[in-house]
């Protein structure tokens, strides 16, 4: 027994040193890595990757499928013409813009005095001819929304240096002179030059809000309020049916909102 005893503590002392000594000498042979390069690009899901359709996942996505496209196939509206976004100030940017501006209404009773959506905010263009609401969750896909913000006007300045030094993003209800170079030369709102002691509302999206896209100016702000269920998404949906309700087709324009000089 006592023969038995010390051969298992002989063995189990054989055992640890040995793992003792793997350990350390695999912490000492171990190569240290760090990445130098990091390389990405995009890959488009179109119909190519259906040239061989699973059977099987097919039949069991068809009822939803069919669910989906039902909805989103469905043509709310009409564009006067091809909405694409761009800097300084595009069609797109512009309208969507203004229908945030428009939207503060259910938080002021009033329009704001400006309305501010980001460029990488809108992911497809708005094809001239019917709308359907699949063609909104293309341009819209993400769950921003509604906030309405006042703001002093020297924050307010702030925020357009910003959007000069993006070289321009969606805005409404005032005019912007910026440089080649990106910066601020002159700022008005409803036609008037912006004032610096003065309060100033703006309409944007939750996430610039939040300070995102160099927006951290409206982390400033004297007042926030983001009501519930308002997405820009649902109010840009909302936007097209009423147009269309009034006989109306949907159209926007340049007008020099933002103008480099």
């Amino acid at each position: 027994m006592k023969q038995t005893y010390v051969k298992y503590l002989m063995v189990v002392a054989l055992t640890g040193g040995f793992l003792f000594t793997s350990c350390r000498t695999a912490r000492e042979n171990t190569v240290q890595y760090e990445v130098t390069k990091v390389e990405g690009g995009m890959i488009t899901i179109d119909s190519v990757w259906d040239t061989t359709p699973d059977v099987k996942a097919t039949e069991i996505l068809k009822p939803y499928k069919e669910k989906v496209d039902a909805m989103m196939y469905e043509i709310i509206g009409t564009s006067a013409m091809k909405m694409d976004k761009g800097g300084p100030e595009s069609l797109l940017s512009n309208l969507v813009a203004g229908v945030l501006q428009q939207a503060a209404v259910q938080v002021l009773g009033k329009p704001a005095d400006m309305g501010l959506v980001n460029m990488g905010g809108l992911r497809n263009i708005l094809p001239e001819g019917d709308i359907t609401v699949g063609d909104i969750f293309e341009i819209l896909p993400f769950e921003n929304s509604l906030c309405v913000l006042t703001m002093k006007g020297t924050d307010l300045r702030h925020l357009f240096e910003a959007i000069a030094s993006l070289h321009g993003e969606g805005v409404s209800g005032v005019r912007l002179e910026i440089t080649k170079d990106g910066k601020l030369l002159n700022a008005f709102i409803a036609g008037k030059p912006l004032k610096d002691d003065q309060l100033y509302t703006v309409a944007t999206i939750d996430y610039l809000a939040d300070g995102n896209g160099q927006m951290d100016a409206f982390l400033q702000a004297e007042k926030r309020v983001c009501p519930e269920n308002a997405t820009l998404r649902g109010l840009f949906l909302d936007y097209v049916r009423k147009q269309t309700a009034e006989g109306k087709v949907i159209t926007s324009k340049l007008d020099g909102r933002i103008t480099i000089k």
